[in-house]
């Protein structure tokens, strides 16, 4: 089911008003467009804060996300914004946070954004895995693996966020942010650096150059070779499911670094 956006405006008047009873009236809202998992994403302006909002209509297959993002905000702040509200109104399942002024984590090389990315890592590292209801690393990948018991390799007790796409990480001036919790998962602890990699090849860094980078995060030095490989073969194979016979450039620059990355480490193999 595809993510139809809205703006605060065309959401319907009882909705606008479940929020408003949270927030105050809304003087001005902004759609926000970076965002690619929420029918919502806009910036609202009341007399007193600004806050953010995302949401999805109650019929939609990710609209279990929403819950996961509420459930787990309490545990992961102040690395991530605080939720301040959680309505459901009218079809429509909205989250409010805190709004964060800062932009979007640039991952080209030699970005100055790049050493608060890693920082961020280490920070969420060091954060116990909540008791929740979360996704496991294990089943997500299960089916894009040559062996099931290769999947096996994913498990750990670790909390992980798995969605390192730059727009979800927001640089202020002196830390990196993390939003959109809804894929959190538990599972080994160098998985996070490991889903980083792509994006970094993504915005231009070669493979090997990569993975130089993440080996500053914590933990991805217990990473066993073997399982890095399934991951890279099996990510390759996830993102070649995503993109389908879609032809947009973001797509295709990501199915690309999915590749690049499992061809890198067929060849250290």
């Amino acid at each position: 089911m595809a993510v139809t956006t809205v703006s605060f405006d065309d959401l319907p008047s009882r909705v606008r008003t479940a929020i408003e009873a949270e927030t105050s009236p809304v003087l001005k809202a902004e759609t926000i467009s970076a965002g690619l998992n929420s029918a919502l994403s806009a910036r609202i302006l009341t007399a007193t804060n600004a806050v953010f909002l995302k949401g999805l209509r109650t019929d939609h297959r990710w609209v279990w996300t929403q819950q996961r993002e509420a459930d787990i905000n309490p545990y992961v702040i102040p690395l991530a914004p605080r939720l301040l509200f959680h309505v459901i109104a009218d079809g429509w399942d909205i989250l409010g946070f805190e709004a964060i002024d800062g932009h979007h984590a640039d991952y080209s090389p030699g970005s100055p954004d790049l050493p608060k990315v890693v920082e961020a890592m280490r920070r969420l590292g060091e954060i116990p895995c909540p008791t929740i209801e979360l996704r496991r690393a294990e089943q997500r990948l299960a089916a894009y693996v040559d062996n099931p018991a290769d999947a096996e390799m994913f498990k750990g007790d670790v909390l992980l966020h798995t969605d390192w796409n730059n727009h979800n990480i927001l640089i202020e001036e002196d830390r990196a942010r993390l939003v959109d919790w809804g894929w959190a998962t538990r599972g080994a602890v160098w998985l996070d650096a490991a889903h980083w990699i792509i994006w970094l090849i993504a915005a231009g860094h070669a493979p090997a150059q990569a993975e130089k980078l993440v080996s500053q995060v914590p933990g991805w030095s217990t990473a066993p070779p073997a399982a890095v490989d399934a991951f890279a073969a099996a990510s390759s194979r996830l993102w070649d499911e995503i993109a389908g016979n879609a032809s947009d450039d973001w797509t295709s620059r990501r199915r690309s670094a999915a590749r690049q990355w499992c061809d890198h480490r067929a060849d250290r193999t």
